[in-house]
């Protein structure tokens, strides 16, 4: 069993937006931890401790325990988290306490298993419009990700969310009729026609460049 993480956090007083730049710059974030039997707490917390725990297998799904100087430890999950567009640091985070027993709703991940006959035998092309989904769950149950095996699916055929094996004790929430694979045909782009540079194209009824008069002309009155 991989040991759980710990990040250590400190209550925090000051709010706004010069007060957040400073714990940056000494490299740390603000937080807001919520929900279980507390009340909410804004605390600062260590970016390099939160960055690991996102970086583990079960990433933003992974509990840990935040330990709060002068309040104890609770085990938590990342709710929400703000990421810097420019720096794409997170600079904000939104922790959950949990509660023994509560189930929440989690995205998962798929992981697409084997190659298609589809794909080896006739042509065709995998295409995997739904890359992960959402379940209920116990968070410390949480799958690392689903396995779907594609290894079946031919040309024009396609696996569905009902199709997905689901561990024991999660339940999946998404409509059971979405598609979340398929083999579709490769289809060549066309091409339009080419026309021979200076000619004149056909144009019916007559040649190009003017309508065709009838035989023999028109008879004078």
């Amino acid at each position: 069993m991989a040991e759980k993480f710990v990040v250590k956090a400190e209550q925090r007083d000051l709010r706004g937006k010069n007060a957040a730049r400073r714990l940056r710059t000494e490299g740390k974030i603000p937080a807001v931890v919520y929900g279980g039997q507390g009340d909410s707490v804004a605390v600062t917390a260590e970016l390099a401790q939160l960055a690991a725990v996102l970086r583990s297998p079960s990433g933003q799904n992974t509990v840990f325990s935040l330990d709060i100087a002068g309040v104890g430890a609770a085990d938590v999950i990342f709710q929400d988290r703000q990421i810097d567009p420019v720096r794409g640091r997170m600079i904000h985070a939104d922790l959950r306490r949990l509660v023994a027993g509560e189930k929440m709703e989690m995205t998962v991940p798929l992981h697409f298993v084997g190659e298609p006959i589809g794909v080896k035998e006739e042509g065709g092309l995998l295409v995997e419009p739904v890359r992960e989904i959402t379940v209920l769950c116990e968070p410390g149950n949480a799958p690392t990700s689903i396995d779907v095996d594609v290894s079946s699916l031919g040309l024009n055929e396609s696996l569905h969310v009902s199709d997905i094996k689901a561990p024991e004790g999660v339940e999946i929430h998404e409509d059971a009729d979405t598609v979340i694979a398929s083999v579709t045909i490769v289809k060549e782009p066309e091409l339009e026609p080419q026309v021979a540079e200076g000619a004149e194209p056909e144009v019916e009824g007559g040649e190009a460049g003017g309508e065709g008069e009838p035989e023999g002309g028109a008879e004078e009155q």
